[in-house]
């Protein structure tokens, strides 16, 4: 669904769960990250700070964070005279373990 996500959501009195989160936050990948991160922040913006649904989007949010910028490893790691690419958040690649 779109960033405005499920309409029963949007409605004043629908009572956010931290269910609700963990549906949103599935299973995240580098590339839906931070559009997943946003849906959670602006589903969680009007919870009080002690709310369990609140505290654990708030962690949601910095996982995915580091996820969208960090979370990808990309190219087969080192080849014959060739070096892999570098992670967007790394300097120098990882290798990878031979398959």
């Amino acid at each position: 669904m779109a960033q405005a996500e499920q309409p029963e959501r949007l409605r004043p009195q629908y009572q956010v769960s931290v269910d609700d989160v963990r549906q949103l936050m599935g299973a995240s990948t580098p590339h839906f990250a931070l559009q997943l991160r946003n849906r959670i922040r602006t589903l969680i913006a009007g919870l009080p700070e002690d709310d369990p649904a609140r505290r654990l989007g708030e962690v949601e949010i910095a996982r995915l964070e580091r996820l969208g910028v960090t979370g990808e490893i990309r190219g087969e790691g080192f080849q014959d005279g060739q070096r892999a690419l570098p992670s967007l958040g790394e300097d120098e690649p990882t290798p990878r373990a031979a398959h």
